[in-house]
């Protein structure tokens, strides 16, 4: 879709909107209504970059319906994700917590929207001192915890273990089933060979899990990947629950709301 189209199509107003993202749907009201003016709706498309290693931060990304990978890319070329986020969080934690660049990188995985704030307008809330100060920091002890458990995944675990983790991951921050990525993308963000990935994600479609497909990955039982992968998905979900435990009861309660459309639209990246 072009800028122009995306700005001017008046139906995107009823069909996103800020509290799709479970940290904006979480704040009191004033909170949520004092941003919502400076939130402006962008598409993120396949592969888009938000920021390099090293780079200033200016805006943190809200998902809603996309998911960015944060990921490490080494000086020889080989990558591996660190953490995912969707519309349970924020990509730019470096901008609250004071740091302003990071020496990862963050893609968008899965092609979605998300909602953009100014870094600026993003640190003077913070600075504020109330809920959203302490709902940010609960936030980023549990993507610490997603990352840590990542490292010692990656380590301790195997290809398959590790893939099915991912996948439930993934589905989690997903409406569908269906996952477009492809095996070599999977590969780089798991840290592995695209072979190890072609044999794991084999071996789970022999066993009734997923249907792979160029470009696509279907997920058939879940609950079959959630007995194959190993103990970390159980613990990030856990840990994210926890600290976040009354993120889920301000989003339901916001769902029953009128939707506010005093929101700003616009693709620009920068």
């Amino acid at each position: 879709m072009s800028i122009s189209t995306l700005k001017g199509d008046k139906s995107l107003h009823g069909k996103h909107c800020p509290n799709q993202n479970h940290l904006l749907a979480a704040l009191p009201a004033a909170d949520y209504e004092r941003l919502l003016p400076d939130l402006e709706l962008v598409m993120m498309p396949l592969g888009d970059m938000l920021y390099e290693p090293g780079q200033q931060m200016r805006h943190a990304y809200f998902p809603t319906t996309s998911i960015v990978s944060l990921h490490y890319v080494t000086e020889s070329g080989a990558s591996a994700e660190t953490a995912g986020v969707g519309n349970e969080g924020v990509v730019g934690v470096a901008l609250f917590m004071g740091g302003d660049t990071t020496s990862s990188s963050a893609v968008v995985q899965t092609a979605g929207y998300a909602y953009r704030l100014e870094g600026r307008l993003l640190k003077q809330e913070f600075s504020r001192g109330g809920f959203m100060q302490g709902l940010l920091l609960r936030y980023t002890q549990a993507l610490m915890t997603q990352m840590s458990q990542a490292a010692a995944c990656n380590r301790h675990h195997s290809v398959e273990q590790r893939l099915c983790r991912w996948l439930l991951l993934t589905l989690d921050r997903s409406s569908s089933n269906e996952l477009v990525i492809t095996q070599e993308l999977v590969a780089s963000m798991l840290g592995v060979r695209r072979e190890g990935i072609t044999e794991a994600a084999g071996n789970l479609q022999r066993a009734g899990l997923i249907n792979s497909r160029r470009g696509h990955i279907s997920v058939l039982r879940r609950e079959g990947l959630e007995a194959a992968t190993c103990e970390c998905y159980g613990v990030v979900k856990a840990e994210t629950r926890r600290l976040l435990a009354d993120v889920r009861q301000r989003r339901d309660d916001s769902a029953s709301s009128p939707t506010p459309s005093s929101h700003k639209q616009g693709t620009d990246r920068s």
